[in-house]
């Protein structure tokens, strides 16, 4: 990754207004408190402030500006190879609950664009599951079908808008894609002015529930609700154990202006080279460029040279579209369910007024707008035809879940003892802009070395469960691989469901 290819943070980000809301220092006393402004918990705070509760955002950073703000912002219900899966683990009125939810919520979404008037590059497009492998042509049509059972227009096409041949391919039409940040801070702004109050910089530490709940702060505020949402992408509580159910997963982005003549008019996934996803959107004033936005080269946070991954992607961008300027490199995290459908609903089976939004599986943007409806209806007493399929609580039998339960908790298990018996290399041999875990004190330190040549030590225990990190060259940052919590070089948490930062040590 050479140096001009360094990650230069998300376009997203850096093309949107950047409001502040001030941190909670005073205790707060509202009908529901949503842990989290990302997509799932802005639009459930927004749904709720529109169905007359009083409602606080707490968000331990930026709002719009974590997960959320790193996506590649496709709002489909196609969702690469899901229907058929699920046809057979949950049955067709199961696939036919997830097609129906995740296009409501399209359609509710794009409602929401039009009353507001919210100008987020809302735009229509085809969305394509391909393959270029022939051995895999009959899994697409089975999904093709499944997809059409479940209540989608879905079609196997073999002619696609990318500039190489495809095997087959699954198309969904008239789905849509979006500038995330700009919709949320839009939203943002109607949910304060209907009352919300949202509060950046406020990382929640403990959770009390009972009637009502409790929250305690980083700030030393105290927050009272009735209900509470836990919407942080990766939930920062254990009690419900979803840790087991949920293995994270990080992919890379790069993304640069293209020639308008050369878009591929659609949203493309393929789950081959280890996953290629394609799309574009708006770029300049004058129409005659698109921004090629290319995700893949997806991997458990830190495992793997993630500089060697960005080129891979970066030659993959330019092999195949040879006039793009690739300008921007991020990367994005998600959370994938044991059982292909996300947990939204209660947090545990003994909760009453706290619940969950996670386990998207890379489909944020639908899922995050239909936990949003799903939260709503259920903190006031609506009914909601899907409750079932997404609620937490639900009790998988083993062939749906245990084998990818179990290889998850392998996975675990392996890097909580594997990673410490590595051996350790030399601090001195350790080059500017590195890091590594050495041995130091009779315990595991977190080394990093910065650009003038300073030496930098945390303890290299994860604050959440006590795996072990490692080091991200590309980004600079601590990873754990068993639950997915990233750090700054300083020990800083970016990334839950850690909220504890790790430990400052003295080499």
């Amino acid at each position: 990754m050479t140096e001009k290819q360094q990650v230069s943070g998300s376009y997203w980000l850096q093309t949107a207004p950047d409001g502040r809301h001030a941190a909670l220092t005073d205790d707060l006393d509202v009908d529901v408190a949503v842990i989290g402004g990302g997509i799932a918990g802005l639009c459930t705070a927004w749904e709720l402030t529109r169905a007359g509760r009083s409602v606080a955002v707490l968000e331990a950073g930026r709002i719009a500006a974590g997960v959320t703000g790193h996506t590649t912002a496709k709002v489909t219900a196609l969702h690469s190879l899901v229907y058929d899966k699920l046809r057979r683990t949950r049955g067709a009125e199961g696939a036919r609950l997830y097609a129906r939810s995740q296009s409501e919520a399209i359609e509710h979404t794009a409602d929401v664009v039009a009353e507001l008037g919210i100008d987020c590059e809302w735009e229509r497009r085809s969305a394509y599951t391909y393959v270029r492998d022939e051995g895999r042509v009959e899994e697409l049509r089975a999904e093709a079908r499944a997809a059409r059972e479940a209540g989608l227009p879905a079609s196997f096409v073999t002619e696609t808008g990318l500039p190489f041949p495809v095997a087959g391919a699954v198309e969904v039409a008239d789905q849509a894609q979006f500038h995330p940040r700009k919709y949320l801070l839009a939203l943002a702004g109607d949910l304060i002015a209907r009352g919300g109050r949202i509060h950046e910089d406020t990382t929640v530490l403990g959770l009390e529930e009972g009637t009502p709940c409790r929250l305690s702060t980083a700030t030393g505020a105290t927050v009272t609700a009735r209900d509470v949402v836990v919407a942080t992408h990766y939930p920062v509580f254990d009690r419900a154990l979803l840790f087991t159910r949920l293995s994270p997963r990080r992919e890379l982005v790069v993304a640069g202006p293209l020639p308008a003549d050369r878009d591929p008019h659609g949203m493309y996934i393929t789950p081959d080279e280890n996953t290629r996803s394609v799309r574009t959107a708006p770029y300049g004033e004058d129409g005659t460029r698109r921004l090629l936005v290319i995700t893949g080269e997806h991997f458990t946070p830190g495992t793997g040279d993630t500089r060697a991954r960005f080129d891979r992607l970066s030659d993959w961008a330019r092999r195949y579209f040879p006039e793009v300027e690739l300008t921007h490199f991020w990367a994005t995290q998600d959370n994938d369910p044991t059982d292909t459908v996300p947990l939204v609903g209660p947090l545990h089976p003994g909760a009453r007024h706290a619940y969950v939004a996670t386990g998207f599986g890379g489909w944020g943007m639908s899922g995050g707008m239909m936990a949003g409806r799903l939260l709503t209806a259920q903190i006031t007493g609506e009914e909601c035809a899907w409750s079932g399929l997404y609620d937490p609580r639900r009790l998988a039998p083993a062939v749906r879940e245990a084998g990818t339960f179990l290889k998850h908790q392998a996975q675990v298990a392996g890097h909580f003892v594997g990673d410490r018996l590595r051996p350790s290399p030399p601090v001195e041999a350790l080059p500017p802009g590195e890091g590594a875990v050495v041995r130091a004190g009779g315990g595991r330190v977190a080394v990093y070395r910065d650009d003038d040549g300073s030496l930098h030590a945390v303890s290299a225990r994860c604050t959440h469960m006590g795996c072990l990190v490692d080091f991200n060259a590309a980004e600079r940052a601590w990873e754990c691989p068993c639950h997915g919590s990233r750090f700054g070089t300083d020990g800083t948490v970016l990334q839950g469901p850690a909220t504890r930062p790790l430990e400052r040590r003295h080499i």
